[in-house]
């Protein structure tokens, strides 16, 4: 997370933005957003000099052309304000707006109606100067930067648009371990963290098929999936994916529960989070999904979305509210029903409460299920999460308790948790029982707990212990008497 001396420059940058009259978090956090990419921009392109030059080839994938040079950011910040402004005003915004050529792809779309919104040169000159000083060439660096930004929604009271923490998401993606052949989705993407995550996981694990022309084009062009309704996210996740080398992801703007989304069987892994809080008008809602489950809960209809859009054997790896593990209603009940008994339930982990500060105190679980719609659920492996490398309450701070190395580790061999006791973090459940408790995923409902006795002493013991305290106060109080005539 973005702490000290790296927290006090970006504060310092958002006060600008504030004194210069933009006081919208989501209009900071989409400038700050041009301006960094402007500048990543110029890193790439620095990166690929270099590298053509160390191997003595043409740089023919160029970002900025002869007559841009202008345009990038170690040329610009260092102009005067008034020409910089101009600049980036009149060209360099355009330029980036216009920066990728085909009208069909997202970036196009969604940065058509992208706007310039610092009103003053010498306000960006300040900002220019602050995002300069930033350390972003850590791995974690732009993550933590987002991260930080987004809590600021949060104390402004704009609810809804929040990042899952970072470790959680790559927690979730190494478990569900995305393959070369995968196709990707997020229906709720935000910033698009979590496919963000999955490229890396992909660029880690499976590099070799960025060297085949077929993989390299399924990798930037049909890999990664991801929905929103907010055009400023969408401008936000596409510039995120794109500065991660994926050159056309698949992002649009859509209304994942509504009957304009007939998407089916067409993705083979679910990676997710979606909105918790929240009751949808049923005449708005695709009709298939209130045919697994009848509510107007926005939870619920996701995870039936969820089985709706995969493909027979594709993965999902999704977050839920705890009321979705133990809820009495008849679509509670159906819903978990219809993944436990039509599909294959494989993990249950439960998230203590303060995953999700400062933005929300909501208790929290993940869900892994496969979707094969003839059943496949024998046990069901439960982990009970008390720590996850953070402090648990609005300031998070970094803490030595975490439990996710070692969730990790025995998700990985799951075949040796089979002795484990209920008595532990982590058991196995077999669904007969899960079925005879109304499908209750609830960890607490399977956990037990061991207890000590205690032994405590007889009262006749305890009579005498209070007997000989009193004597003993007794000769001290004569004591203290005696002392007091000798004066």
């Amino acid at each position: 997370m973005l702490v000290g001396e790296e927290r006090n420059k970006v504060d310092q940058i958002w006060d600008t933005f504030w004194t210069g009259g933009l006081t919208n978090p989501l209009l900071v956090i989409e400038q700050f957003t041009y301006l960094l990419f402007i500048k990543q921009l110029d890193d790439m392109e620095t990166e690929n000099e270099a590298n053509a030059a160390l191997l003595g080839y043409e740089n023919e994938d160029r970002i900025f052309g002869p007559e841009q040079q202008d345009y990038r950011w170690s040329r610009f910040k260092n102009m005067a304000p008034a020409v910089q402004f101009r600049l980036f005003q009149d060209e360099i915004f355009p330029f980036i707006k216009a920066l990728h050529p085909d009208d069909k792809a997202s970036y196009t779309r969604f940065m058509k109606d992208a706007t310039f919104q610092i009103s003053a040169p010498d306000k960006l000159a300040k900002i220019i100067e602050g995002i300069d000083k930033l350390n972003l060439d850590e791995e974690d660096s732009k993550g933590d930067l987002y991260e930080y930004m987004l809590s600021k929604l949060a104390s402004s009271k704009i609810n809804g648009q929040f990042r899952t923490p970072r470790h959680i998401i790559r927690m979730m993606v190494e478990m569900a371990a995305p393959q070369p052949t995968d196709i990707i989705i997020d229906p709720a993407m935000g910033t698009a963290g979590f496919l963000v995550a999955a490229e890396e996981f992909i660029r880690k694990n499976h590099s070799d098929m960025l060297l085949d022309d077929a993989g390299a084009r399924h990798f930037s062009t049909n890999m990664f999936h991801g929905f929103d309704t907010d055009p400023t996210m969408l401008r936000i996740g596409t510039m995120n994916m794109m500065l991660h080398g994926v050159q056309s992801p698949c992002i649009d703007y859509k209304d994942s529960l509504s009957k304009h989304n007939n998407d089916k069987a067409l993705y083979t892994l679910v990676l997710a989070n979606p909105p918790f809080k929240g009751s949808l008008d049923s005449e708005t809602v695709e009709d298939s999904l209130l045919r697994i489950t009848k509510t107007r809960k926005t939870e619920l209809l996701f995870l039936a979305l969820f089985l709706r859009i995969l493909k027979t054997g594709g993965r999902a790896a999704v977050i839920v509210p705890d009321g979705v593990l133990f809820g009495s209603s008849r679509a509670h009940q159906s819903l978990r029903k219809e993944i436990v008994d039509g599909n294959k339930l494989t993990a249950v982990i439960s998230m203590p409460s303060g995953v999700f500060k400062p933005y929300a105190g909501v208790s929290t679980a993940i869900l892994f299920f496969t979707k094969t719609g003839v059943g496949g659920t024998d046990k069901v492996w439960f982990y009970d999460m008390k720590a996850d490398g953070y402090s648990l309450d609005d300031k998070r701070q970094e803490t030595e308790e975490n439990d996710i190395p070692d969730i990790l580790e025995r998700f990985r061999h799951l075949e040796q948790e089979e002795g484990r006791k209920r008595t532990e973090q982590s058991f196995f459940v077999p669904v007969e029982e899960i079925q005879k408790n109304g499908y209750d995923l609830s960890v607490n409902k399977y956990k037990e707990i061991e207890y000590t006795p205690v032994e405590y002493p007889s009262t006749l013991e305890l009579m005498t212990k209070l007997d000989e305290l009193n004597m003993e106060i007794g000769d001290n109080m004569e004591k203290l008497r005696e002392m007091l005539k000798t004066e």
